[in-house]
């Protein structure tokens, strides 16, 4: 299933470079984007310098990322490059701004699907997950950051109107990026229960989390409770959730986003 994610993620990008961006020579941001300046101003094709571009990258991926998500990587890498190929180059619209406006926002429902299944989709992602995971950085603002040399090159190699539609596209594809793939946003649970060792003992052998255990009673009917407190990801709580209503469905369970992590936190 993720595989097949994968490729309708590689598929919605590809759709929104062609129909949307390319046809305006607008760029999109990372490898993909330096492969449609090429593909522009060159007689190369946009998805064989996509893939070709990308091959450098993957061999990153394997050594800083592992074998899954690079075997991930090259599904994706291989799907976007061929879907390139295949659609055809037209336009939707003869509206620049909205071109510029559904292309990012496309494009980053189809790079958020990959990341979320997939791990990446090749390119700047490999480097912006990379940092990510050794800081308190998103991938989708990450990838805005690294993306502003981008915008550089096109408004040197066209014009800097282009440069800065090119910029809004970048800038809203990043933001869909954030609301699909969540992977980086941390929450704070406290599982208020009667049955806290059981619960607590579940955890351990099934969440790779640290847990804080304090002691306590209720406010009205005195009876002795166990305080857990975790940080997790936002993927993590329906599992966590689900252990603690097998071992006490009356268990209060209060969820909450973490600003910021400072200490020993697990990202892989």
């Amino acid at each position: 299933m993720k595989y097949l994610i994968a490729i309708i993620g590689s598929l919605i990008v590809a759709f929104a470079f062609n129909f949307f961006l390319v046809p305006y020579e607008i760029l999109s941001g990372g490898i993909s984007g330096i492969a449609i300046l090429i593909g522009l101003i060159t007689p190369f094709d946009i998805g064989l310098m996509n893939l070709l571009l990308n091959l450098p990258l993957i061999i990153l991926g394997y050594y800083k990322l592992g074998k899954i998500i690079t075997l991930n990587t090259l599904i994706c890498v291989v799907s976007l490059s061929f879907f390139l190929y295949v659609l055809p180059v037209m336009q939707v619209t003869d509206n620049i701004l909205l071109s510029t406006i559904f292309g990012g926002i496309i494009s980053g429902i189809g790079v958020g699907l990959i990341l979320k299944y997939s791990g990446t989709s090749g390119g700047l992602d490999i480097i912006a997950i990379i940092v990510s995971r050794a800081s308190n950085f998103s991938v989708g603002l990450l990838l805005t950051g690294m993306n502003g040399i981008i915008v550089l090159i096109s408004g040197a190699a066209f014009d800097w109107n282009i440069a800065l539609y090119t910029l809004l596209s970048i800038y809203l594809s990043g933001l869909v990026i954030d609301k699909v793939h969540t992977n980086h946003i941390k929450l704070t649970m406290q599982i208020v229960t009667t049955k806290g060792e059981a619960i607590r003992e579940e955890l351990l052998k099934s969440v790779y989390r640290g847990i804080t255990i304090t002691e306590g009673y209720g406010g009205y009917t005195k009876e002795k409770k166990h305080i857990l407190m975790m940080v997790v990801t936002r993927y993590e709580t329906t599992q966590i959730k689900k252990i603690v209503r097998n071992h006490d469905e009356q268990a209060f369970i209060n969820i909450y986003e973490t600003v910021e992590v400072d200490g020993v936190f697990a990202k892989n």
